[in-house]
């Protein structure tokens, strides 16, 4: 299964946030929700989940 990554630095962020969270789909995406809720203000629902799975990357792995 391929890893994907949630980069906060791709979100518009007036405290410039420098997160990264990589894992299993969603893992990365309840923990990034979990810290946008507690770090950012943002609320918890079912539209900043899909926001954030269109984000998210596959991890890039090097050689």
């Amino acid at each position: 299964m391929t890893r994907k990554v949630a980069d906060c630095r791709k979100f518009p962020s007036d405290t410039h946030c420098s997160l990264t969270i990589s894992g299993e789909e969603e893992e990365v995406v309840r923990a990034a929700s979990e810290h946008a809720v507690s770090v950012h203000g943002h609320a918890d629902s079912l539209e900043l989940r899909a926001q954030i799975r269109e984000l998210l990357e596959d991890e890039k792995v090097s050689a």
